[in-house]
């Protein structure tokens, strides 16, 4: 019997629930092009093993492929092929341009959707879009090549290889019977209006661990053959010493073809390869037509069964798989059926109990399947950063700086971990991460609480302190949010089950306390309480690239990286309350944060001709100083996000809170007779009644109120669908920065970058970005919890409509979601000018959670698959369908997330 459980999982009841993660969409879609597959001289990872390698040549760190999954190591992965009898090659893995291919970065070709999954991944649903014509590759990259920046990016339904719907829909369903039992069903559509004949290869495959010296160590190399089974049917047995012997049983006598997982080393160097079967052999069989390309004897590191489809004009098909234990029950008659009939009923349950009961269809639709991708984003990450840099010469304590994260060589990364997407992405960002399990922590706290501990354990976490960035560049520095999302998700647990994990909250701060002293020791390096980060995720939002030296040699103070460490203070603060309830141990260090927190505060605001603060009294704003070498200092006058995440510095304390720590308001009172010039800052702490709620913001009300004029302005931040990085106001005023006679500027670009800093699809200069958008809904749902109906602003800025901070949080968040959701005109903005996406009753439902959006239509840019942080669209509609006004003030009681 299944059932929801407390942590929001589908699957069986008792001690066996944990298991049921052994199976799941553990696969990337990209494993080519990665840092972790490049052995390069010159770091050049999409290169080093480029698309046209991948199907010839073995992997060394993970695996990929279409629609598929593994077990939680990856030791054995099932995914389809697919072959429509025109292609160059066997489809097995999605297609798209490099960084340097693409006018816009890199960009993955290929159209799946992530439709359904429940957090056990007891059920699953993936569907891809297959054309019938030879799929255009080279039209793909030679286009693109030849379009600049300024030319919108070559898609592949602009080649026209979908027109009369000549295309197979091919859906992909898990539904799983036990925890190691599972169920596959294959649907083949024909859309289009002629018999077509399609090949259908699902691959069974070990990922190759016997190739490498570490690999010599296991106990012997796994192999698969020919299974037993009922008579007119086929089956795969495939043996592994540590996962055991699993059965993958197909009901139809379909051929079997078997090969290595070994790389083709004659096709890609020139050199004899291991094995006369190679990764490529069932390619080279069914595509070239070379019969001895895969291995008579039947057996081998990876196979698949080869069906072939020929269907009617508008047929179907489908296919019927059971992946369980060898010696298993594997019956693929009625009641194979039934359990899918049962998965899908649960899963329809699990999200009816979830979605507010307010949500229309499309709004239902919407939450689906952005929790959906929210869950097939999870990948088994294996990467262990001794090991490599070992294989590239280097040891621990090796001079050498020209190879990628050598300071890391105390990392092992071997888990399943949520990404930002599959193929643009395919590998961890921190302060994607913990937006991630925001949204995770709605269908699946167990698994948010997991992850964001991951990054502060020893294998990940710097002996310095400092948390790994992302892959690319794990010394970059990403903003410090995870003690903001882990009280969220420590709240959000308390919410769904009546009760909190303090174990989980108290370990968390633990770590995070050396990462925040790496911050202040790092960061702050005029010891002056203002933060030079780097680009802080923000990529090209700046006058220069602010991870490199500045042209004009100085230091820049960054009005963002100093409200980060504001709202860090913040965050930690109200863990040690949280804290300190059961640990009067932890008091100190309620009164650490308060003081920190009030000196960042105090550093943001600073006056004086030579030392410029960062708040812009003239305009009402917050900008990034610059400090030159000669002393100066000068505001660099560019409204965007930097200046109004100071903002999102906004939290509010509760008095049953403070009352927790009785001498907080003694020492408050000592520390500002200590230091009056502070008298300001404490001013924001102390607000309010006597007895009532305190506020702690980098802005008081004054600053607040002229904040919001300009964010809430249509002209400048405010967009049809939420805020823009940069104020509409520079696209008719760019602010140039004049040094030794070069114009360094920055003017307000909607959509695509036309600058090259950071890459070709980073753009923080006008879309809409959902991470930051959440951060200041929050805000304001903090700062309403303050000042409650008492302050109205007007929203938009000259419409003459004033709305309480409530109701403004809840407008921006109303916007966020119409980018998905279908408009009067039956159109979803996420899909622009898309006219098959917008009509197509085939298309028109399937939705695609980009990495941001235009910043005047809402048209979805960059990343198409990446539900991560965009699946912060999920909570934003829940809670405002779910909570009202008074959910939200700071004296009713039980804080609300």
């Amino acid at each position: 019997m299944s059932t929801r459980t407390s942590t929001g999982k589908i699957g069986p009841t008792g001690d066996e629930e944990g298991q049921w993660r052994l199976w799941g969409p553990y696969l990337s879609e990209r494993q080519w092009g990665t840092v972790r597959e490049d052995y390069s001289e010159n770091g050049d990872a999409w290169a080093y093993f480029p698309h046209d390698h991948a199907r010839s040549r073995a992997y060394r760190w993970g695996e990929d492929g279409l629609g598929g999954i593994s077990d939680e190591k990856q030791r054995l992965c099932f995914a389809l092929a697919l072959w429509n009898g025109r292609d160059p090659i066997l489809k097995e893995r999605a297609f798209g341009l490099t960084n340097g291919e693409g006018n816009h970065g890199e960009d993955v070709k290929e159209y799946y959707f992530y439709l359904d999954s429940t957090p056990s991944h007891s059920y699953l649903r993936y569907l891809y879009k297959y054309p019938q014509a030879e799929f255009p590759y080279t039209d793909l990259v030679a286009t693109n090549r030849d379009r600049g920046r300024g030319d919108f990016e070559y898609e592949l339904l602009d080649t026209g290889i979908f027109d009369d719907d000549r295309y197979f829909d091919v859906s992909v369903e898990y539904a799983k019977a036990a925890h190691d039992d599972v169920l596959i069903r294959v649907t083949v559509d024909n859309r289009g209006p002629d018999e077509a004949t399609l090949q259908v290869l699902p691959t069974l495959w070990f990922r190759n661990t016997w190739s490498w010296a570490d690999g010599a160590q296991t106990a012997g190399k796994p192999r698969i053959g020919v299974g037993g089974g009922p008579r007119g049917t086929a089956a795969l047995t495939a043996a592994h010493h540590e996962l055991g012997s699993y059965d993958l049983r197909f009901g139809a006598p379909v051929p079997l073809l078997f090969t290595e997982n070994e790389t083709n080393n004659e096709r890609l160097f020139g050199s004899p390869s291991a094995s006369p079967y190679t990764k490529d052999g069932i390619g080279r069989h069914v595509v070239d037509g070379e019969i001895e390309a895969v291995n008579p004897a039947q057996e081998g590191t990876k196979a698949a069964a080869h069906w072939t489809l020929t269907l009617p004009p508008r047929g179907s098909a489908t296919l019927r798989m059971r992946l369980a234990p060898t010696g298993s029950q594997l019956s693929l008659g009625r009641g194979f059926d039934a359990v899918f009939d049962t998965r899908i009923a649960e899963a329809d349950r699990f999200y009816a109990d979830l979605v507010p009961r307010s949500a229309n269809e499309d709004e239902r639709r919407v939450l689906r399947q952005a929790f959906a991708g929210m869950l097939w984003s999870k990948q088994y990450y294996y990467f262990d950063l001794e090991t490599w840099l070992a294989e590239h010469g280097l040891a621990p304590w090796s001079l050498r700086s020209d190879t990628r994260n050598r300071e890391w060589f105390h990392m092992v990364s071997d888990d399943i971990i949520s990404m930002p997407d599959k193929w643009e992405y395919p590998w961890f960002a921190a302060w994607d991460l913990a937006f991630h399990t925001i949204a995770l922590s709605m269908v699946d706290v167990r698994f948010a609480k997991e992850q964001l501990e991951l990054l502060t354990r020893d294998a990940y976490l710097h002996p310095n302190g400092q948390l790994p960035a992302y892959e690319w560049n794990f010394s970059d520095v990403n903003p410090p949010v995870h003690a903001w999302a882990a009280y969220f998700v420590y709240t959000m647990e308390k919410q769904l089950t009546g009760h909190g994990d303090r174990e989980f909250l108290e370990r968390t701060f633990q770590k995070l306390l050396t990462n925040f002293t790496w911050w202040v020791n790092r960061k702050d390096p005029t010891g002056r309480n203002v933060f030079q980060g780097g680009f802080l995720g923000l990529d090209n939002i700046g006058v220069f690239d602010r991870s490199a030296p500045l042209p004009t040699g100085g230091q820049l103070e960054q009005a963002d990286g100093t409200a980060w460490m504001a709202l860090y203070c913040q965050a930690m603060l109200e863990i040690a309350l949280e804290l300190v309830e059961h640990n009067p141990a932890y008091e100190d260090l309620v009164l650490k944060f308060v003081e920190h927190y009030l000196w960042i505060s105090a550093a943001m605001d600073r006056v004086g001709d030579l030392d410029e603060g960062m708040w812009d009294e003239e305009d009402g704003f917050f900008y990034d100083v610059l400090r030159l070498p000669d002393g100066r200092a000068t505001r660099l006058k560019v409204r965007s996000m930097v200046g109004l995440l100071p903002l999102c510095a906004s939290t509010v304390f509760r008095p049953s809170q403070l009352a927790k720590v009785p001498g907080l308001r003694e020492r408050l009172h000592r520390f500002a007779t200590r230091h009056p010039s502070l008298s300001a800052t404490l001013a924001t702490a102390q607000a309010g009644a006597a007895g009532g709620p305190r506020l702690l913001s980098v802005l008081d009300e004054k600053k607040l109120l002229r904040v919001l004029e300009r964010l809430l302005s249509e002209d400048e931040f405010l967009g049809p669908h939420g805020l823009r990085a940069l104020s509409r106001h520079h696209a008719g005023h760019p602010y140039t920065f004049w040094v030794h006679g070069e114009g360094h500027q920055v003017s307000y670009v909607p959509a695509e970058s036309d600058s090259g800093m950071f890459g070709g699809n980073s753009n923080w200069r006008g879309p809409v970005w959902f991470p930051v958008n959440v951060l200041v809904v929050r805000a304001l749902l903090n700062l309403y919890g303050f000042y409650g109906d008492d302050l109205t602003v007007e929203c938009p800025t000259g419409s003459g409509v004033r709305m309480t901070l409530f109701e403004v949080a809840k407008e921006i968040s109303r916007r966020l979601g119409t980018t998905f959701l279908r408009g009067p005109d039956g159109h979803r903005p996420v899909y622009g000018g898309q006219e098959k996406f917008q009509s197509d009753p085939h298309w028109r439902d399937l939705i695609s959670f980009y990495e941001y959006f235009h910043g005047d239509n809402g048209a979805g840019i960059g990343a198409s698959h990446q539900t991560g942080w965009t699946g912060l669209v999920a909570p934003l509609m829940m809670i405002f369908g779910t909570f009202g006004p008074q959910d939200f003030l700071a004296d009713t009681g039980e804080e609300t997330p």
